[in-house]
């Protein structure tokens, strides 16, 4: 009797986890479809870190150690309006404009230098803790990556920490460049790999998933780094993206499937 009881007990467990097991699993976050709307010429010399369009202007950082620069374009004619090398000791990162200031990371150096928009002056530099991949901002916020599936909020005046968000479904990610969307998403380069995550910033879920795969070609991707370079075109459903020494930049909508 004893006996069937026990076999009754574990054949009601191994049903019970049997039917956990077979539950409908979450539902994976929705594809994005890149549609290319044009395209234009890309510094193919450039090691893209970072990239935004505010008023008109296209900002571009980059990295390297003793090969970094920020630099400001017409967005319209591509002129370039101005160019700041960064200090040889630095490896230039992420990029966002925040008022009337310009914000640069660096990777491991731990400084990020606070520019003038117009002329990408320093105007001051600030310390941080850890290593600085993307910025954007999102209204009176910085959002930051490290190259974690962490995104890390910062003053934009100050630059101090003011929370933190970690991916919901998407641990092991690694946040490179950031774009912060009109709607408030967070478009981010997943490094190493061609896709895009779109993430809602306030609750850490991974609402859209785009590959950037099939934007070069084969000949293209043989010179080409990663994808690495996202920014909206304020006032439109548009964005830009390019890579590290990509040749191309490409204006694009991110179309559900």
């Amino acid at each position: 009797m004893e006996r069937n009881r026990r076999s009754s007990a574990v054949a009601v467990l191994v049903g019970a986890l049997v039917a956990a097991g077979c539950g409908r699993p979450a539902d994976p976050a929705p594809r994005l479809r890149i549609e290319v709307v044009a395209t234009r010429p890309h510094d193919r010399t450039a090691f893209t870190q970072g990239l935004e369009v505010a008023d008109g202007v296209l900002y571009e950082g980059t990295g390297l150690t003793g090969r970094s620069f920020v630099r400001a374009t017409d967005l319209a004619t591509g002129a370039e309006l101005a160019r700041a090398d960064v200090p040889g000791e630095y490896f230039g990162e992420g990029i966002t404009k925040a008022g009337a200031t310009l914000w640069q990371l660096t990777w491991r150096d731990g400084v990020a230098f606070a520019r003038d928009p117009a002329t990408l002056r320093v105007l001051r530099e600030v310390r941080y803790e850890g290593e600085g991949w993307g910025l954007c901002t999102r209204g009176d916020r910085l959002v930051m990556s490290d190259g974690s599936d962490t995104l890390t909020f910062r003053d934009p005046e100050t630059f101090a920490v003011t929370g933190t968000r970690t991916l919901r479904d998407r641990r092991g990610a690694r946040l490179n460049e950031l774009d912060c969307a009109a709607d408030g998403s967070v478009y981010a380069n997943d490094y190493p790999s061609n896709r895009i995550l779109r993430i809602d910033p306030d609750t850490g879920e991974v609402t859209g998933v785009a590959d950037t795969g099939g934007l070069l070609t084969r000949a293209e991707r043989a010179d080409a780094d990663v994808p690495n370079g996202i920014a909206a075109l304020p006032g439109t459903d548009r964005f830009l993206l390019t890579g590290k020494y990509w040749p191309t930049m490409f204006e694009v909508r991110f179309v559900p499937e």
